[in-house]
């Protein structure tokens, strides 16, 4: 007599299956960009049938939207450790400039220049995009806000000054990504210009350190 047997399956909690599928979705997003996130995809990466991501994300654009935030939410949390551990705010500026123009950072403005383009036709992300926007300018602008308190800076408008400075920052690394040249090496005169939109003593604000 013949017998087969099969190998037992293990019913996960849901919770524990969601987070699962968003950590695939993650996973994916940040080793091939936001674009790369298919309901197939994200099943291959997890192992499950593709039905069953369907029946926990029954949204691509919610999910999307989801790994976009959580991906930019870790990103913002370790600019915020490494920045905030530098006590002098033209150091600081610094330190933002050389940490955001990392070329180690390739991947992350991979997701950000995607997240920019997918927004025009997903709202969910695109509210996400804006949220984490407003969230980078209001790190920046608090950079700027102390520099004005201790007399480094001089500008009477942080907020906006703030604005500048990531869009000169993001320019120069979707730029450098689409060129394949690396953004560190435009560090020191974004520093520069950096200066002047602050109203800092030149040579000020260090980079390349």
């Amino acid at each position: 007599m013949s017998s087969t047997s099969s190998r037992p399956r293990t019913r996960k909690a849901p919770a524990e299956r969601a987070a699962e599928i968003v950590a695939a979705a993650t996973a994916i997003a940040h080793e091939h960009g936001l674009r790369a996130l298919t309901l197939r995809a994200v099943a291959e990466r997890a192992g499950v049938a593709s039905g069953l991501v369907a029946h926990y994300q029954p949204s691509m654009d919610d999910l999307v939207a989801r790994v976009y935030a959580d991906l930019v939410d870790e990103e913002v949390r370790d600019v915020e450790r490494l920045v905030g551990a530098v006590a002098d705010p033209a150091a600081r500026l610094g330190a933002l400039i050389d940490t955001l123009m990392d070329a180690a950072r390739e991947d992350l403005t991979v997701v950000w220049v995607e997240g920019w383009a997918m927004a025009r036709r997903n709202d969910a992300l695109a509210h996400a995009v804006r949220a984490q926007m407003e969230r980078w300018q209001s790190l920046v602008e608090s950079i700027i806000a102390d520099g004005c308190r201790t007399g480094a800076f001089s500008t009477t408008e942080p907020g906006e000054v703030a604005w500048e400075l990531l869009g000169m920052i993001d320019g120069l690394n979707a730029q450098s990504l689409a060129r394949g040249t690396d953004t560190a090496r435009f560090a020191a005169r974004t520093a520069r210009a950096a200066e002047t939109l602050v109203g800092a003593r030149p040579g000020s604000v260090p980079v390349g350190s």
